[in-house]
């Protein structure tokens, strides 16, 4: 790639959020909110009594959803997040619990733009709430 078409070429969110470190900071208080805040009580609850997988696994989900590495989708493939969550009970009390969560998640976490964090909650709050099945 030349080094004009490279310039022209804007960078992904991913990039633009701060990387792997921003994706885990959020991942890591995302999940601690869960285990620590009794206002996501009945979220943590219908999760395993392990968040290590999750704490691993979401950074990477969100690196390739966010236009970085696809690690997580070569990982896995054909599956996506309604399907994985579809054995969940969740409704819509969880469904925003997850929400405020991850709002706040990114909210707190250290990141190199912050309107694209802001773009980013949005989009997952909505996201998080079409997967409520009540």
């Amino acid at each position: 790639m030349t080094a004009a078409r490279e310039e022209a070429t804007p960078a992904s969110a991913f990039a633009r959020i701060g990387g792997h470190p921003a994706m885990r900071a959020i991942t890591e208080r995302f999940y601690d909110l869960m285990e620590q805040d009794p206002e996501f009580a009945e979220l943590r609850a219908i999760h395993a009594p392990d968040l290590a997988p999750m704490r691993e696994s979401l950074p990477l989900f969100l690196a390739g959803w966010a236009g970085g590495p696809r690690d997580w989708f070569e990982r896995n493939p054909g599956k996506c997040m309604m399907s994985m969550h579809a054995p969940f009970p969740i409704n819509r009390q969880t469904a925003e619990q997850w929400a405020v969560a991850m709002n706040r998640a990114i909210a707190e976490a250290e990141v190199a733009d912050r309107e694209v964090a802001e773009a980013m909650a949005d989009v997952l709050s909505r996201m998080a709430r079409g997967m409520a099945r009540e």
